[in-house]
Order: C-alpha cells, then structure tokens, then sequence
C-alpha cells in the first residue's frame, strides 16, 4: 500500500513538473528550475518504491531541465544519479555512454576534479562484467588529472589501467601504461613506487616473452628497488637468460613479488618458466611383452644370406686344408 501511494506522489511530481514546461500566452518561456526540482522529487519517491525505471526517466529528464536552464554542474549530478539506478537494475549497457556525458558537462561547469571523480566511479562500476569499457574511462580520468597537474591522482588512475591490462592478458598495452605510471610517480619523486613498478614492468615483459626487454628495464629503472628487489630481479632474469627453470621458480616465489597487487602476483604465479635442453626419455620395457612382429619375407632373406655364408666358410676350410697338405709334403724346403 505505502508502494503505490510513492508511485502516486511521483506521478503528481511529474505532472506539476510538466506543467511548469507549457507555456502560454503570459508565460513565454518554460519554468526549467521548478521542472528539474519536481523531476528530482519524483525519482526519489520511486526509488522509494523501488520502481527503478520509473526513477531512471525522471533523473534524465531532471538533468535536461537542468542543461536547459543552464545549471550543467546540476546536470551532471542528476546522470550520475542515473547511472547508480543503473547498477540497481543490473543495466550495464548504459553507463559508458552516461559516464561520459555527465564528465563532458562537469567539464563544462569548470569542474575538472569532479568529472574525473565521476568517470572512477563508474568504470568500478563496470570493471568486472565490462573492463575494456572500464578501460576507457580509467584512460580518461586519467587524462583530466593530468590536465589539471595533478599527477598523484593521474598515476592511480593509470595504476587501474595498467592492472586491467595485464588482468587481460593485454601485456603490450600493459607494459606502456606501466611506463606512463613510473613518469608519473617519478614526478612526485615516489621512489618506492617507482622501484614496485620496475619489478612489475619486469613482469610483464617475461610474460610477453621478450627477455631483453626485461633485463632492459631492470637497467633502467632497477636502481630505485631495494635490495632484496634487486637481488630476486638479478636471479630471475639469469635463469631465465639460463634457461633454468627451477632457480626461475624459486625467484618468482619471493615474498615481496606474492604481496604486489593481485594482478602482478596472479602473473607472477602464472608466468611460463624458462625451457632448458633435457634429455631425452629412456624407453619403456614393458614385462611379459608379445615378441616383436617380423615380416616372413625377411625372415626368408636372413635364411638365404646365412647359407651364403656357410658355404663361403666352407670353401675357405678346404682351401686351407689343402694348403697344409702342400706344405708338409713339401717338408721344409
């Protein structure tokens, strides 16, 4: 009973609200800012009675009273409100399109920090059913933040990008962003980050499968790990250089690379091991086993190749008895 009476207060909302948008022969211009108020007081009467569609027009149609009446800051927060009813709905298909209009429109109302806000919120929203559409807004925040010199917030959003990548076994992209990400932190003179990404950009080159780019990298940026960093990073890149896969296996097993952020320790744990040259495997004999099977026509040759050579034997016996017979007629002279 309290549902329908929610939907009923709603539905008199909009009815005001579509009231004060009809104009006449003393009002010329529609009431936008009474319009948008009434529109948002009739979503929250839905979303009271859980009637999400409902809510969802009314925030949309709130937010284009707002546009209309020029208040675009307002206008933002009423499709971020949308995009919330969204993930009520379990409608996903929706957000990309929403989170970038209400960004473009905080953009516009001069409110760079809160549309790159507005975009992390909801790529969290889709980055496990939808991450490649979580991708693109991660990318975009992270652009904003840059704009706005503000180069912490830029390499967290990038941080996201980058794990999103390897979680997608995109490890060329991966390996770019892990490099826009040491740029940044490098700019706030983060060090200890700075030397975490080295073992992860490390990472991420031995899972493309391009050992000089990994050893290139630990050049590079190997200077800013800690020891024991530096230590299990030299002993992996030699056994991969060596093909050894156990020395390989006892490097990936090192504490510090198992506590990384999950996607790097999933990688880690997952990472093909180096191939080295193995002997190869003694056959079988298998007990009571069938005697081989030998061709009859084989047989037949091997029959007719050893009477050949008994009769050679034979003439060489007589030969050489006769020999003897010569010799000791013949004495010693």
């Amino acid at each position: 009973m309290n549902v329908n009476k929610k939907i009923e207060e709603g539905l008199e909302h909009i009815r005001v609200a579509e009231k004060s948008l009809k104009t006449s022969l003393l009002k010329w211009r529609p009431d936008y800012e009474i319009a948008a108020e009434e529109y948002n007081k009739a979503a929250t009467c839905f979303r009271n009675a859980k009637s999400f569609e409902q809510c969802k027009d009314s925030l949309m149609k709130a937010a284009e009273c707002h546009k209309q009446n020029r208040s675009l800051f307002h206008a933002a927060k009423a499709i971020d409100q949308a995009i919330l009813v969204c993930k009520e709905l379990g409608n996903l298909s929706e957000v990309l399109a929403l989170s970038e209009r209400s960004s473009n429109l905080y953009m516009n109302a001069g409110s760079a920090d809160t549309a790159a806000s507005s975009l992390d919120k909801a790529a969290k929203i889709l980055e496990q059913q939808h991450p490649e559409e979580a991708l693109q807004l991660y990318s975009r925040a992270s652009e904003i933040a840059s704009i706005q010199d503000s180069s912490r917030q830029a390499a967290e959003y990038i941080s996201k990008v980058s794990r999103i990548h390897v979680k997608l076994k995109q490890y060329d992209q991966a390996a770019h962003s892990i490099r826009r990400e040491i740029g940044l932190h490098q700019q706030n003179e983060n060090l200890q980050a700075t030397g975490r990404l080295a073992v992860a950009l490390v990472l991420v080159q031995l899972a493309r499968g391009d050992v000089v780019a990994a050893e290139k990298a630990f050049k590079e940026w190997g200077n800013y790990c800690e020891a024991p960093e530096i230590q299990t990073l030299e002993m992996l890149l030699q056994a991969f250089d060596e093909e050894d896969a156990e020395a390989a296996k006892k490097a990936l097993n090192s504490p510090f690379i198992k506590h990384m952020d999950v996607e790097y320790a999933i990688l880690a744990r997952d990472l093909p091991l180096p191939e080295g040259l193995t002997a190869a495997p003694k056959a079988s004999v298998r007990e009571n086993a069938a005697p081989s099977y030998v061709s009859p026509n084989l047989q037949a040759a091997t029959s007719f190749e050893d009477q050949q050579e008994g009769k050679g034997d034979s003439k060489q016996t007589l030969e050489a008895k006769e020999a003897s017979d010569d010799e000791f007629e013949g004495g010693l002279c």
